[in-house]
Protein backbone atom coordinates (compact mmCIF):
# COMPACT_ATOMS: atom_id res chain seq x y z
CA UNK A 1 0.00 0.00 0.00
CA UNK A 2 2.59 2.56 1.34
CA UNK A 3 4.61 1.59 -2.21
CA UNK A 4 2.19 2.06 -4.15
CA UNK A 5 1.45 5.63 -2.67
CA UNK A 6 4.73 6.52 -3.06
CA UNK A 7 4.75 5.32 -6.86
CA UNK A 8 1.69 7.76 -7.24
CA UNK A 9 3.24 10.44 -5.28
CA UNK A 10 6.37 10.33 -7.49
CA UNK A 11 3.85 10.45 -10.61
CA UNK A 12 2.27 13.70 -9.20
CA UNK A 13 5.86 15.19 -8.93
CA UNK A 14 7.23 14.27 -11.95
CA UNK A 15 3.78 15.87 -13.80
CA UNK A 16 5.47 19.44 -12.82
CA UNK A 17 8.82 18.69 -12.52
CA UNK A 18 10.01 22.88 -12.54
CA UNK A 19 7.46 23.33 -10.05
CA UNK A 20 8.53 20.57 -7.73
CA UNK A 21 11.75 21.57 -8.08
CA UNK A 22 11.47 25.04 -6.95
CA UNK A 23 9.46 24.07 -3.84
CA UNK A 24 12.37 22.20 -3.77
CA UNK A 25 14.66 25.10 -3.26
CA UNK A 26 13.84 26.91 0.03
CA UNK A 27 14.74 23.70 1.47
CA UNK A 28 18.18 23.47 -0.34
CA UNK A 29 18.65 26.41 0.74
CA UNK A 30 17.88 26.31 4.24
CA UNK A 31 20.14 22.55 4.74
CA UNK A 32 22.51 24.19 2.91
CA UNK A 33 22.81 27.09 4.95
CA UNK A 34 22.55 24.34 8.40
CA UNK A 35 24.98 22.67 7.52
CA UNK A 36 27.50 25.00 6.42
CA UNK A 37 26.64 27.44 9.32
CA UNK A 38 27.27 24.44 11.48
CA UNK A 39 30.95 22.60 10.11
CA UNK A 40 32.08 26.30 10.54
CA UNK A 41 31.01 26.55 13.92
CA UNK A 42 32.29 23.30 14.95
CA UNK A 43 35.48 24.27 13.55
CA UNK A 44 35.73 27.21 15.47
CA UNK A 45 35.25 24.88 18.85
CA UNK A 46 37.87 22.37 17.90
CA UNK A 47 39.91 24.86 17.37
CA UNK A 48 39.50 27.00 20.74
CA UNK A 49 40.01 23.10 22.33
CA UNK A 50 43.10 23.20 20.68
CA UNK A 51 43.95 26.40 22.15
CA UNK A 52 43.41 25.55 25.57
CA UNK A 53 44.82 22.01 25.05
CA UNK A 54 47.79 23.48 24.06
CA UNK A 55 47.92 26.63 27.10
CA UNK A 56 47.65 23.22 29.24
CA UNK A 57 44.73 22.38 31.64
CA UNK A 58 43.36 24.04 34.85
CA UNK A 59 45.96 27.08 35.05
CA UNK A 60 46.28 30.20 37.33
CA UNK A 61 48.64 32.93 36.18
CA UNK A 62 50.19 35.40 38.63
CA UNK A 63 51.80 38.17 38.00
CA UNK A 64 53.59 40.69 39.99
CA UNK A 65 52.21 44.07 40.90
CA UNK A 66 52.74 47.52 39.17
CA UNK A 67 55.20 50.27 41.06
CA UNK A 68 54.28 53.43 40.72
CA UNK A 69 56.72 56.73 40.24
CA UNK A 70 55.25 60.47 40.76
CA UNK A 71 51.76 59.19 40.44
CA UNK A 72 52.37 57.10 37.16
CA UNK A 73 51.93 53.71 37.64
CA UNK A 74 53.38 51.17 35.52
CA UNK A 75 51.81 47.94 34.28
CA UNK A 76 51.54 44.48 35.65
CA UNK A 77 54.49 42.44 35.80
CA UNK A 78 56.80 45.77 36.28
CA UNK A 79 56.72 45.78 40.36
CA UNK A 80 59.18 43.16 42.25
CA UNK A 81 56.58 41.61 44.51
CA UNK A 82 56.81 37.82 43.81
CA UNK A 83 59.51 35.64 44.57
CA UNK A 84 60.58 32.18 44.15
CA UNK A 85 59.81 31.89 47.71
CA UNK A 86 55.94 32.32 47.40
CA UNK A 87 56.22 29.93 44.19
CA UNK A 88 57.67 27.06 46.79
CA UNK A 89 54.95 28.23 49.23
CA UNK A 90 52.02 28.23 46.84
CA UNK A 91 53.55 24.49 45.56
CA UNK A 92 52.82 23.06 48.91
CA UNK A 93 48.85 24.26 48.92
CA UNK A 94 46.22 21.21 48.75
CA UNK A 95 45.04 21.30 45.30
CA UNK A 96 48.64 23.11 43.60
CA UNK A 97 50.09 20.30 41.18
CA UNK A 98 52.94 22.37 40.07
CA UNK A 99 53.70 26.52 40.42
CA UNK A 100 56.77 27.44 38.26
CA UNK A 101 58.55 31.10 38.63
CA UNK A 102 59.05 32.15 35.63
CA UNK A 103 61.55 35.59 34.28
CA UNK A 104 60.84 36.53 30.77
CA UNK A 105 62.83 38.46 28.32
CA UNK A 106 63.63 38.43 24.57
CA UNK A 107 67.03 38.41 23.17
CA UNK A 108 69.17 37.27 19.72
CA UNK A 109 70.47 33.65 19.45
CA UNK A 110 73.32 32.95 17.06
CA UNK A 111 74.11 29.64 15.76
CA UNK A 112 76.79 29.49 13.19
CA UNK A 113 75.69 31.83 10.67
CA UNK A 114 71.71 32.02 11.41
CA UNK A 115 70.75 34.56 14.19
CA UNK A 116 67.11 34.47 15.35
CA UNK A 117 64.83 37.08 17.97
CA UNK A 118 63.12 34.95 19.94
CA UNK A 119 61.06 35.00 23.53
CA UNK A 120 63.45 33.65 26.67
CA UNK A 121 61.46 31.91 29.38
CA UNK A 122 63.96 31.66 32.60
CA UNK A 123 62.10 28.99 34.75
CA UNK A 124 61.96 25.53 36.76
CA UNK A 125 61.45 22.11 35.51
CA UNK A 126 58.23 22.50 36.99
CA UNK A 127 56.80 24.67 34.25
CA UNK A 128 57.07 21.66 32.04
CA UNK A 129 54.13 20.01 34.05
CA UNK A 130 52.23 23.30 34.44
CA UNK A 131 52.14 23.57 30.80
CA UNK A 132 51.56 20.08 30.10
CA UNK A 133 54.92 20.71 27.52
CA UNK A 134 56.05 17.10 26.56
CA UNK A 135 59.87 17.03 25.04
CA UNK A 136 60.47 15.98 21.60
CA UNK A 137 63.91 15.87 21.41
CA UNK A 138 66.37 15.00 24.29
CA UNK A 139 65.61 16.05 27.94
CA UNK A 140 64.64 18.76 30.10
CA UNK A 141 67.13 20.65 32.91
CA UNK A 142 66.80 19.20 36.38
CA UNK A 143 66.66 21.26 39.60
CA UNK A 144 70.22 20.72 39.94
CA UNK A 145 70.81 22.93 36.48
CA UNK A 146 69.07 25.32 38.42
CA UNK A 147 70.34 25.35 41.62
CA UNK A 148 73.60 25.72 39.72
CA UNK A 149 72.73 28.58 37.40
CA UNK A 150 73.83 25.91 34.31
CA UNK A 151 74.00 27.34 30.93
CA UNK A 152 72.02 24.96 29.06
CA UNK A 153 68.51 25.40 27.07
CA UNK A 154 65.41 23.83 25.64
CA UNK A 155 64.50 25.38 22.04
CA UNK A 156 60.84 25.62 20.57
CA UNK A 157 60.24 23.80 17.11
CA UNK A 158 60.45 27.45 15.45
CA UNK A 159 63.89 28.50 17.21
CA UNK A 160 65.13 25.14 15.98
CA UNK A 161 63.60 25.79 12.30
CA UNK A 162 65.12 29.21 11.90
CA UNK A 163 68.40 28.21 13.51
CA UNK A 164 69.23 24.94 12.60
CA UNK A 165 66.84 23.95 9.58
CA UNK A 166 66.61 20.58 9.51
CA UNK A 167 69.59 19.60 11.76
CA UNK A 168 69.24 17.52 15.04
CA UNK A 169 69.62 20.62 17.53
CA UNK A 170 70.41 18.72 20.65
CA UNK A 171 73.75 18.86 22.02
CA UNK A 172 74.32 21.81 19.93
CA UNK A 173 75.86 25.01 21.16
CA UNK A 174 73.87 28.37 20.85
CA UNK A 175 74.95 31.73 21.69
CA UNK A 176 72.43 34.41 23.73
CA UNK A 177 73.91 37.44 24.04
CA UNK A 178 76.94 36.45 23.76
CA UNK A 179 76.82 33.75 26.41
CA UNK A 180 77.19 30.06 25.32
CA UNK A 181 74.35 27.31 26.01
CA UNK A 182 74.28 23.97 25.12
CA UNK A 183 70.95 23.00 23.71
CA UNK A 184 69.08 19.63 26.19
CA UNK A 185 66.38 19.26 24.22
CA UNK A 186 63.86 20.99 21.80
CA UNK A 187 59.89 20.90 22.92
CA UNK A 188 56.76 19.17 21.22
CA UNK A 189 54.75 21.88 18.96
CA UNK A 190 52.30 23.98 20.84
CA UNK A 191 50.68 26.14 18.16
CA UNK A 192 49.77 29.51 18.73
CA UNK A 193 48.20 31.20 21.56
CA UNK A 194 44.45 32.87 22.10
CA UNK A 195 46.55 35.82 21.21
CA UNK A 196 48.20 34.97 18.46
CA UNK A 197 51.40 34.46 19.30
CA UNK A 198 53.60 31.21 18.39
CA UNK A 199 54.37 29.37 21.83
CA UNK A 200 56.83 27.74 19.64
CA UNK A 201 59.15 30.76 19.43
CA UNK A 202 60.80 30.88 22.47
CA UNK A 203 63.78 28.97 24.20
CA UNK A 204 63.90 28.18 27.79
CA UNK A 205 66.32 28.07 30.37
CA UNK A 206 66.99 27.01 34.06
CA UNK A 207 65.37 30.45 36.25
CA UNK A 208 68.68 31.08 38.03
CA UNK A 209 70.68 31.48 34.73
CA UNK A 210 68.07 33.81 33.12
CA UNK A 211 68.12 36.08 36.50
CA UNK A 212 72.16 35.96 37.02
CA UNK A 213 74.11 35.78 33.42
CA UNK A 214 71.03 37.15 30.95
CA UNK A 215 68.47 39.31 32.18
CA UNK A 216 69.77 39.98 35.32
CA UNK A 217 67.36 41.37 37.75
CA UNK A 218 67.28 44.18 40.43
CA UNK A 219 66.06 41.88 43.68
CA UNK A 220 67.11 38.66 44.09
CA UNK A 221 64.94 36.08 43.70
CA UNK A 222 62.20 38.02 42.63
CA UNK A 223 60.23 36.94 39.51
CA UNK A 224 57.98 38.69 37.14
CA UNK A 225 54.96 35.85 36.98
CA UNK A 226 54.17 32.23 37.98
CA UNK A 227 52.59 29.68 36.81
CA UNK A 228 50.09 27.67 38.81
CA UNK A 229 48.40 24.34 37.91
CA UNK A 230 45.58 22.92 39.60
CA UNK A 231 44.85 19.22 40.18
CA UNK A 232 41.70 19.36 38.99
CA UNK A 233 39.19 22.07 37.77
CA UNK A 234 36.93 21.53 40.00
CA UNK A 235 38.79 22.81 42.81
CA UNK A 236 40.40 25.51 41.19
CA UNK A 237 38.05 28.23 42.95
CA UNK A 238 39.30 26.84 46.05
CA UNK A 239 42.72 26.97 44.84
CA UNK A 240 42.47 30.95 43.73
CA UNK A 241 40.84 31.47 47.25
CA UNK A 242 44.44 29.67 48.75
CA UNK A 243 46.60 31.38 46.70
CA UNK A 244 45.13 34.60 47.67
CA UNK A 245 44.92 34.45 51.14
CA UNK A 246 48.77 32.96 51.11
CA UNK A 247 50.14 35.72 49.33
CA UNK A 248 48.24 38.38 51.35
CA UNK A 249 49.70 36.91 54.59
CA UNK A 250 52.90 36.41 52.77
CA UNK A 251 53.23 40.17 51.69
CA UNK A 252 51.90 41.45 54.78
CA UNK A 253 48.80 43.26 53.44
CA UNK A 254 46.47 44.37 55.90
CA UNK A 255 42.67 43.80 55.36
CA UNK A 256 41.27 46.65 53.16
CA UNK A 257 44.37 46.91 51.10
CA UNK A 258 44.66 46.16 47.45
CA UNK A 259 46.51 42.91 46.22
CA UNK A 260 50.03 43.75 44.96
CA UNK A 261 49.93 40.89 43.12
CA UNK A 262 47.39 39.84 39.97
CA UNK A 263 45.89 36.47 39.44
CA UNK A 264 44.16 35.64 36.27
CA UNK A 265 42.29 32.02 35.64
CA UNK A 266 43.35 30.83 31.84
CA UNK A 267 41.10 28.57 31.92
CA UNK A 268 38.10 30.25 32.49
CA UNK A 269 39.23 32.83 30.12
CA UNK A 270 39.81 30.12 27.31
CA UNK A 271 36.39 28.39 28.42
CA UNK A 272 34.42 31.92 28.12
CA UNK A 273 35.41 32.09 24.33
CA UNK A 274 34.68 28.44 23.94
CA UNK A 275 31.22 29.94 25.27
CA UNK A 276 31.72 32.43 22.89
CA UNK A 277 31.75 30.64 20.09
CA UNK A 278 29.33 28.00 20.84
CA UNK A 279 27.11 30.44 21.25
CA UNK A 280 27.58 32.23 17.82
CA UNK A 281 27.44 28.74 16.49
CA UNK A 282 24.05 28.64 17.43
CA UNK A 283 22.90 32.52 16.50
CA UNK A 284 24.28 31.46 12.70
CA UNK A 285 22.31 28.17 12.86
CA UNK A 286 19.08 29.51 13.88
CA UNK A 287 19.38 32.58 11.40
CA UNK A 288 20.32 29.64 8.34
CA UNK A 289 16.98 27.69 10.07
CA UNK A 290 15.21 30.61 8.49
CA UNK A 291 15.54 29.40 5.76
CA UNK A 292 13.71 26.01 6.42
CA UNK A 293 10.95 28.08 7.72
CA UNK A 294 10.41 30.08 3.89
CA UNK A 295 11.22 26.30 2.51
CA UNK A 296 8.22 25.26 4.79
CA UNK A 297 5.99 27.89 3.74
CA UNK A 298 6.73 27.33 0.36
CA UNK A 299 5.73 23.30 0.30
CA UNK A 300 2.53 24.07 2.04
CA UNK A 301 1.66 26.92 -0.34
CA UNK A 302 2.33 24.08 -3.53
CA UNK A 303 0.76 21.26 -1.51
CA UNK A 304 -2.65 23.46 -1.35
CA UNK A 305 -2.32 24.78 -5.15
CA UNK A 306 -1.76 20.64 -5.91
CA UNK A 307 -4.77 20.20 -3.62
CA UNK A 308 -6.95 22.71 -5.73
CA UNK A 309 -5.71 21.22 -9.09
CA UNK A 310 -6.53 17.47 -7.83
CA UNK A 311 -9.88 18.41 -6.54
CA UNK A 312 -11.87 16.24 -9.29
CA UNK A 313 -9.23 13.08 -8.66
CA UNK A 314 -9.80 13.08 -5.19
CA UNK A 315 -13.67 12.69 -5.37
CA UNK A 316 -13.01 10.23 -7.55
CA UNK A 317 -10.79 8.08 -5.38
CA UNK A 318 -12.94 8.70 -2.59
CA UNK A 319 -15.75 7.44 -4.42
CA UNK A 320 -14.42 4.12 -5.44
CA UNK A 321 -13.70 3.39 -1.54
CA UNK A 322 -10.52 5.59 -0.76
CA UNK A 323 -10.55 6.65 2.54
CA UNK A 324 -9.92 9.74 4.64
CA UNK A 325 -6.47 8.63 6.03
CA UNK A 326 -5.67 7.17 2.65
CA UNK A 327 -6.18 10.97 0.77
CA UNK A 328 -4.54 12.26 4.14
CA UNK A 329 -1.23 9.61 3.61
CA UNK A 330 -0.90 10.58 0.04
CA UNK A 331 -0.25 14.55 0.53
CA UNK A 332 1.92 13.84 3.35
CA UNK A 333 3.88 11.59 1.26
CA UNK A 334 4.23 14.35 -1.24
CA UNK A 335 5.22 16.71 1.22
CA UNK A 336 7.73 14.84 2.48
CA UNK A 337 9.24 13.68 -0.67
CA UNK A 338 9.69 16.82 -1.87
CA UNK A 339 11.28 17.94 1.63
CA UNK A 340 13.50 15.03 1.86
CA UNK A 341 14.90 15.59 -1.58
CA UNK A 342 15.67 18.98 -0.93
CA UNK A 343 16.98 18.00 2.22
CA UNK A 344 19.64 15.54 0.67
CA UNK A 345 20.70 18.01 -2.54
CA UNK A 346 20.55 20.76 0.40
CA UNK A 347 22.72 18.64 2.32
CA UNK A 348 25.65 18.02 -0.85
CA UNK A 349 25.68 21.98 -1.14
CA UNK A 350 26.26 22.45 2.55
CA UNK A 351 28.95 19.57 2.86
CA UNK A 352 30.81 20.98 -0.61
CA UNK A 353 30.53 24.76 0.48
CA UNK A 354 32.18 23.90 3.47
CA UNK A 355 34.97 22.30 1.87
CA UNK A 356 35.50 25.10 -0.41
CA UNK A 357 35.36 27.92 2.74
CA UNK A 358 38.06 25.55 4.23
CA UNK A 359 40.07 25.52 1.20
CA UNK A 360 39.70 29.11 0.32
CA UNK A 361 40.28 30.92 3.77
CA UNK A 362 42.30 27.73 5.48
CA UNK A 363 39.37 28.35 8.12
CA UNK A 364 39.16 24.74 9.80
CA UNK A 365 35.52 23.13 9.17
CA UNK A 366 34.24 20.23 10.56
CA UNK A 367 31.28 18.26 8.96
CA UNK A 368 29.74 15.73 11.28
CA UNK A 369 27.67 13.24 11.43
CA UNK A 370 25.32 15.54 13.66
CA UNK A 371 24.90 17.73 11.11
CA UNK A 372 23.19 15.54 8.41
CA UNK A 373 20.97 13.97 11.18
CA UNK A 374 19.90 17.45 12.32
CA UNK A 375 19.50 18.34 8.69
CA UNK A 376 17.25 15.02 7.38
CA UNK A 377 15.32 15.22 11.33
CA UNK A 378 14.42 18.55 10.49
CA UNK A 379 13.01 18.31 7.30
CA UNK A 380 11.13 15.31 7.56
CA UNK A 381 9.29 17.68 10.93
CA UNK A 382 9.05 20.66 8.03
CA UNK A 383 7.66 17.97 5.41
CA UNK A 384 5.24 16.97 7.83
CA UNK A 385 4.39 20.06 9.50
CA UNK A 386 3.92 22.19 6.86
CA UNK A 387 2.30 19.62 4.54
CA UNK A 388 -0.18 18.13 7.22
CA UNK A 389 -2.98 21.09 6.43
CA UNK A 390 -2.94 20.62 2.99
CA UNK A 391 -3.19 17.00 3.39
CA UNK A 392 -6.30 17.09 6.05
CA UNK A 393 -7.79 20.01 3.49
CA UNK A 394 -7.73 17.48 0.80
CA UNK A 395 -9.37 14.11 3.45
CA UNK A 396 -11.69 16.36 4.42
CA UNK A 397 -13.01 17.23 1.08
CA UNK A 398 -16.84 16.40 0.45
CA UNK A 399 -16.77 13.58 -2.67
CA UNK A 400 -19.65 15.10 -4.47
CA UNK A 401 -18.81 18.20 -4.16
CA UNK A 402 -15.37 17.05 -5.12
CA UNK A 403 -16.69 15.35 -8.36
CA UNK A 404 -18.45 18.08 -9.34
CA UNK A 405 -15.61 20.36 -9.34
CA UNK A 406 -14.41 21.60 -12.76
Amino acid sequence: MIFAMLGEAWRAMGANRLRTLLTMLGMVIGVGAVVLMMSIGQGAQYAIKQTISALGSNLFILRAGYTSTSGARSGSGSGQTLTVGDAEAIAELPGVEAAAPIHPGNAQIVYGPNNWNTSIIGTTPAYFDARSWAIALGSAFTDSDVRSATRVALIGQAVAQNLFGDENPVGKTIRIQQSPFVILGMLAGKGQSMDGRDQDDTIIIPLTTAQRQVFGTQFPGSVRMVMVKAATQEIMPAVEKSMTELLRQRHRIREGMEDDFFLRNLTAMADSAEESTRTMSLLLGAIASVSLLVGGIGIMNIMLVSVTERTREIGIRMAIGARERDILLQFLLEAIIISLGGCFIGLLLGIGGALLVETLTGMMVIVSASSAVVAFSVAAFVGVFFGFYPARKAARLDPIEALRYQ
